[in-house]
C-alpha cells in the first residue's frame, strides 16, 4: 500500500539572515512542499534559540494557512509542558475553524530549550500544570468538549486530529491511552530494535496509521550526501537529576547542565540516524522501511538548514516518488476516537 510524505519544518535561520528571511524560507518551501505533493507540513518549537526561527508554531501555520491552499499545517509539536492545556484547546480550535480540516495539532514532551527558557515561559516553578500525562488529559478533554460548562471556543466544524510525538514505546503506550495518533520520532531514536518494538505495539494495539518521523539528506548523488550527513551531531546529555535530553552539540550540552543547575552522569555523542542518498536513493529506502514496519506515513525532517538545498531536497524526493509511480492513497486519521 502506498505512504504519504510529509515535512518537519523547524524554521532554520543562517548566521546571514534576518529573522524575516528566515520565515519567508518557510513560507517558500511550504508552498513548495503543497505543490509536490505532500500530505502536510508541520512546524516545531524551539526557545531561545537564534538558529531557529519559530517559538510559536501556532502563529506561523495561521500565517501560512492564509498563504497555501490545500497542504495540512501542524505543530510538531506544541511543547505542552509550558502551557495551561486550556489555552492550548482554544488555539487549535481557533485554528481549525479559521482552515477547516487542514489542521493538525501535535504534542512534544521535550522543554523545546535550555532550563532558562523553561523557566521564563513556565515562571519560577517548573511543572506547576501537573505531569505530563495529565496535561494530554486535559487537552482532550477540552478538545472534545467533556465539560459543557468550559469549552474551547471557538468551536470548529471539524475537529483537529491529535498527534503526540514520542521517541519510546512509553509515549506509544500514551497515545493509545487518551485515544490519539502517535508518530514515533526515529529522527530523535533511529534504532532498528525501538522503532521495530514500537510499531509492533502500536499496531497490534489499534488501527490508527503508524506514523515515523525520520532524517533526510538529499543530494544530486551519494557521495554529496553522506558528505552533508556527516556534518550532522547530536549529543545526548543526562544529568543527576534524572534529565535525559538531545542536544546540537557538546557546548550547548554544558550550557545545558549549568543552568539545570545539575551535575553531569554522561555525556556522548551520537551519531543520528539519518537516511543519506539521492532522491532515487532515499526513496527507495523509504519504500523498505514502509514495507518491513507497515509505515503509513513519514515525517521528514531535513536537517541541512541551507534553504536552496531544503528546496532541492523536496523536490528531488518528490520526483523519485512520481518517477516510481508511488502516490499516496487517503488514509483515515481521526481527531477524537480510536
Amino acid at each position: 500500500m502506498p505512504f504519504r510524505l510529509s515535512i518537519l519544518d523547524k524554521c532554520p535561520r543562517q548566521p546571514e539572515e534576518t529573522s524575516q528571511q528566515a520565515l519567508q524560507n518557510t513560507l517558500a518551501l511550504a508552498r513548495l512542499a503543497e505543490q509536490a505533493g505532500y500530505y502536510r507540513y508541520w512546524i516545531a518549537e524551539h526557545h531561545n534559540t537564534p538558529a531557529l526561527a519559530s517559538p510559536s508554531p501556532e502563529i506561523v501555520l495561521a500565517w501560512l494557512a492564509a498563504q497555501t491552499k490545500t497542504l495540512r499545517l501542524g505543530a510538531g509539536g506544541v511543547m505542552l509542558q509550558h502551557y495551561s492545556p486550556y489555552k492550548v484547546a482554544e488555539n487549535f480550535h481557533l485554528l481549525a475553524a479559521v482552515a477547516p480540516g487542514r489542521i493538525d495539532l501535535g504534542v512534544g514532551k521535550a522543554p523545546g530549550g535550555l532550563p532558562i527558557s523553561t523557566r521564563a515561559l513556565q515562571g519560577q516553578a517548573p511543572g506547576q500544570h501537573g505531569s505530563f500525562a495529565q496535561q494530554l488529559a486535559d487537552v482532550n478533554r477540552y478538545l472534545t468538549q467533556a465539560d459543557p460548562k468550559l469549552q474551547a471556543t471557538p468551536l470548529p466544524a471539524i475537529s483537529p486530529p491529535r498527534f503526540l510525538l514520542g521517541a519510546s514505546q512509553q509515549s506509544a503506550e500514551l497515545a493509545h491511552a487518551v485515544g490519539w495518533n502517535f508518530v514515533f520520532a526515529a529522527h530523535l531514536n533511529g534504532d532498528d530494535q525501538q522503532l521495530a518494538k514500537v510499531t509492533d505495539f502500536w499496531q497490534q494495539q489499534t488501527q490508527r496509521p503508524t506514523l515515523v518521523a525520520v532524517q533526510v539528506v538529499i543530494a544530486a548523488n551519494r557521495a554529496q550526501a553522506d558528505a552533508l550527513a556527516a556534518s550532522l551531531e547530536t549529543w545526548q546529555l543526562v544529568l543527576e537529576n534524572g534529565q535525559r535530553v538531545n542536544l546540537a552539540s557538546s557546548q550547548q550540552a554544558q550550557t545545558f547542565a549549568q543552568q539545570a543547575a545539575s551535575g553531569i552522569v554522561s555525556l556522548e555523542r551520537k551519531y543520528p540516524t539519518v537516511i543519506a542518498g539521492s532522491g532515487e536513493e532515499v526513496f527507495e529506502r523509504l519504500v523498505q522501511l514502509h514495507r518491513r514496519y507497515q509505515i503509513d506515513e513519514f515525517i521528514i525532517d531535513l536537517p541541512i538548514t541551507d534553504p536552496a538545498h531544503r528546496q532541492q531536497a523536496l523536490t528531488r524526493l518528490a520526483a523519485a516518488r512520481q518517477a516510481a509511480h508511488y502516490v499516496s492513497d487517503r488514509l483515515t486519521i481521526s481527531g477524537a476516537t480510536p
